[in-house]
């Protein structure tokens, strides 16, 4: 029962260091991956809102104040 128990363990542990190895090999594929998303993300922000929040302010005048 020990022994099957030990060889779970080691089992896991072995599982987490090919994970481990893996995951580091292809992070900077995944860190480009997200970098292209973010980009068109960024780029489709002002279409899917009306407008472009960085533009000059007295472009949304039309828009409802407070003051």
């Amino acid at each position: 029962m020990i022994t099957f128990i030990t060889a779970g363990i080691g089992l896991l542990v072995l599982v987490a260091i090919v994970v481990g190895i893996v995951e580091a090999a292809q992070a900077s594929r995944w860190r480009q991956i997200a970098a292209e998303r973010r980009a068109r993300w960024e780029a489709r922000q002002p279409q899917l809102h009306g407008f472009d929040p960085y533009a000059a302010p007295e472009s949304h005048d039309d828009e409802w104040d407070d003051d």
